[in-house]
């Protein structure tokens, strides 16, 4: 048997994440042989997330990401099955970096396959599956390109929020970050009325009218009714029509255009948790 050393399981260790006693079992098994070990614990990992692969991974952490130059943003969420995995400093530094990574990438599929620290991001995932014993997965990503990019991340991780803008305008910077602020805690279905998917208007115009049915209303005035309805929907549910969280005075594009007259959003993700 080889002899293994407190310096060769530490080395082990900060490579994977392992704990002491999977480090040192490995390196035992793969009679000191350092990537030997290192392929024993990602078959460990395998084995940890076919078994867990049925599991809901719905705790983890959104991390929202953008270009030194703000042309471009991307949220990813590292999903994981408990709290206390997902508050770990660890998890979050590894999602972080993550993060940092799916920058370069449009798709997740891409993503995935990428390099990361000499093995593909799916690896990793395996990987770190094995070594904290819950399913690990990528489970939001969203990518977003704009003359100027902003970002939010809510407190916890739990939330992450891009909001693109027209222009790279004095002030871009804060009206990016209000912006994704306000989509973190309004959850808008669509940036304006365009974006709203019919379905979803179909679906409106049908509770409004039963609504209205239940109130006794005539049939002949259930269609003007219900536009005033729908044209509310637009105003509570659009991120630009939206009353401004920081002054319902003004909507959200008057906000917007009160930092620079020409400024417009256009466009914005959110990833969410749970």
């Amino acid at each position: 048997m080889a002899k293994i050393t407190a310096a060769e399981v530490n080395k082990l260790r900060k490579t994977t994440g392992a704990g002491m006693m999977d480090c040192k079992n490995a390196l035992v098994e793969a009679e000191g042989n350092l990537e030997k070990a290192i392929e024993i614990l990602r078959k460990k990992g395998q084995k940890v997330a076919a078994k867990r692969a049925d599991r809901e991974s719905s705790e983890g952490a959104a991390i929202a990401k953008v270009s030194a130059d703000n042309t471009t943003g991307v949220i990813i969420s590292l999903n994981c099955e408990t709290d206390f995995v997902a508050k770990n400093d660890s998890f979050v530094s590894l999602a972080n970096d993550l993060a940092d990574l799916a920058l370069q990438y449009d798709a997740k599929e891409d993503f995935l396959q990428a390099d990361f620290n000499g093995i593909s991001v799916q690896d990793k995932l395996t990987e770190q599956t094995g070594v904290i014993g819950e399913k690990i997965e990528i489970g939001g990503f969203s990518k977003l390109s704009a003359p100027f990019v902003g970002s939010y991340i809510h407190a916890g991780n739990k939330i992450a929020t891009l909001v693109g803008l027209s222009a790279a305008v004095e002030g871009a910077e804060t009206a990016a970050k209000d912006v994704a602020m306000q989509a973190a805690a309004m959850n808008p279905v669509a940036l304006n009325e365009e974006g709203v998917d019919q379905s979803i208007i179909d679906k409106e115009i049908e509770i409004a009218k039963d609504q209205l049915r239940q109130e006794g209303k005539p049939e002949a005035m259930l269609d003007n009714i219900t536009k005033g309805k729908i044209k509310r929907f637009y105003k509570d549910n659009t991120l630009v029509n939206q009353d401004f969280i920081k002054d319902s005075k003004q909507s959200v594009a008057q906000y917007v255009k009160s930092i620079d007259s020409s400024l417009e959003v256009t466009g914005f993700k959110r990833v969410a948790l749970g």
